[in-house]
């Protein structure tokens, strides 16, 4: 198989020999419907992440909170042992209900618990980063991390993990993490179409820290837009290719984890690393979020 990822370029993790390409794969489809229960074909799931691997994918995003536990029983029962230079991303600080429902989980208990339950469902001794995933249902609120990740801080200086980044943050909790530990990442919701993270990528980037976009396609609600039609039928991409490739190139600190329980719309995701989008197009793109 030719390896999909020759273009799209790479990027070291802040203060670490971690490299990766930065498209990677997100981990969350791989659950049932709505992310809860055992998908309807797990050997399909099984197949997707192998054919990622295969087709040079090196930086995986799940939290055993998928399902829960079901995406990282699945990624243990695919990969496992795992491909030297495979980076193996999870989140804590939040949990299911018993009714599907999601909720906050950043008691020192609930995160110990939870990185444990990471550990032992994928088969590892040391997780290579875990993203401590701030509480808001609509996006971040502001208010003190400390707590919660300093607890996150104590589990690394055990060697229960390597590094330690953020989801669903603010710049100020960002800050406020730093003055803990280091942060190596940092994930949000962020595609063409929701811009509100702009000065927060340009400030990760002047400090060489890698930003994850989640929801890079729109999440629940795909991208619809009749400039991004236009775009894709002048490249001859889709136009979720077309939203990929503006966001490898909004920034260059930009690290992708579009998730798919399809092969071949992982092979179109992948593909998305080797458009290139002229710059009258790129600025035509822009407009789309602007005007949110």
């Amino acid at each position: 198989m030719t390896n999909r990822l020759s273009l799209g370029g790479s990027f070291t993790f802040p203060g670490t020999t971690m490299t990766v390409k930065r498209m990677g794969y997100g981990a969350m489809q791989l659950a049932g419907p709505h992310v809860w229960g055992p998908p309807k074909d797990r050997a399909a799931a099984v197949g997707v992440l192998r054919e990622a691997i295969e087709d040079g994918v090196d930086h995986i995003d799940t939290s055993d909170f998928y399902g829960p536990h079901v995406t990282n029983q699945i990624i243990k029962e695919a990969l496992h042992p795992y491909k030297d230079g495979l980076v193996i991303v999870s989140k804590l600080g939040a949990k299911r209900g018993d009714d599907a429902s999601w909720n906050a989980a950043n008691s020192r208990q609930e995160l110990i618990d939870g990185l444990h339950d990471n550990l032992r469902n994928l088969g590892l001794d040391a997780m290579d980063v875990v993203n401590f995933r701030a509480w808001g249902r609509t996006g971040p609120e502001p208010g003190s991390i400390a707590e919660p990740f300093s607890v996150l801080a104590e589990l690394q200086q055990q060697g229960l993990i390597k590094h330690l980044g953020l989801s669903n943050v603010t710049a100020e909790q960002v800050a406020e993490a730093q003055t803990i530990a280091p942060v190596v990442c940092v994930q949000n919701q962020y595609n063409l179409a929701d811009r509100k993270d702009d000065a927060l990528i340009d400030l990760l980037a002047k400090q060489g820290i890698p930003y994850v976009p989640f929801f890079p396609l729109g999440g629940f609600t795909p991208l619809q837009a009749s400039e991004l039609d236009g775009a894709a039928a002048k490249l001859k991409a889709t136009p979720m290719q077309v939203a990929l490739a503006w966001l490898l190139q909004r920034s260059a600190n930009v690290l992708l984890i579009p998730g798919t329980s399809s092969i071949g719309h992982l092979r179109e995701n992948l593909e998305a690393a080797e458009i290139a989008l002229p710059e009258e197009m790129i600025a035509e793109l822009d407009g789309i979020g602007a005007a949110k």
